[in-house]
């Protein structure tokens, strides 16, 4: 369980929901609450009160709570309630999904999108159970 982390880049964040410490926050100031979501960072201390200003680390390493167990150097990203989990790998089985598109064939453009699920970043230590506290580097 670390206690340890190297925050490079820390925002204040009104918050519209209450923070929980070492928890994933949403752009809009509010812990993480789905699997696999977008957030700024990882909260660095709780909030008490809708509308204080919240102070999230947004990049370097953080100190993040897990939601299972993690091994070292794993991609993570959040499960429901806002602690980091390990990433689903994206997987399609070769002659399981027939692909065709005029935009592979030079016929248009082909637009980035976002993943299925949003990766926070990588475990740089070991969590044995659900509640654990790791450093991971925020990507």
């Amino acid at each position: 369980m670390s206690q340890q982390a190297k925050s490079l880049l820390s925002l204040s964040v009104p918050t519209t929901g209450l923070l929980t410490q070492y928890r994933g926050v949403t752009y809009a100031g509010a812990t993480v609450a789905a699997a696999g979501a977008k957030s700024i960072g990882i909260a660095e201390r709780p909030t008490t009160v809708i509308g204080e200003i919240g102070l999230v680390t947004a990049k370097g390493t953080a100190i993040a709570e897990a939601g299972a167990a993690i091994g070292i150097g794993v991609a993570v990203t959040y499960d429901a309630v806002g602690r980091v989990v390990a990433a689903t790998q994206l997987q399609i089985n070769a002659g399981a999904t027939a692909v065709t598109s005029s935009a592979a064939n030079g016929a248009g453009t082909i637009i980035g999108g976002d993943l299925p699920q949003f990766i926070v970043g990588t475990a740089l230590q070991v969590a044995g159970a659900a509640g654990d506290l790791i450093e991971i580097l925020l990507s």
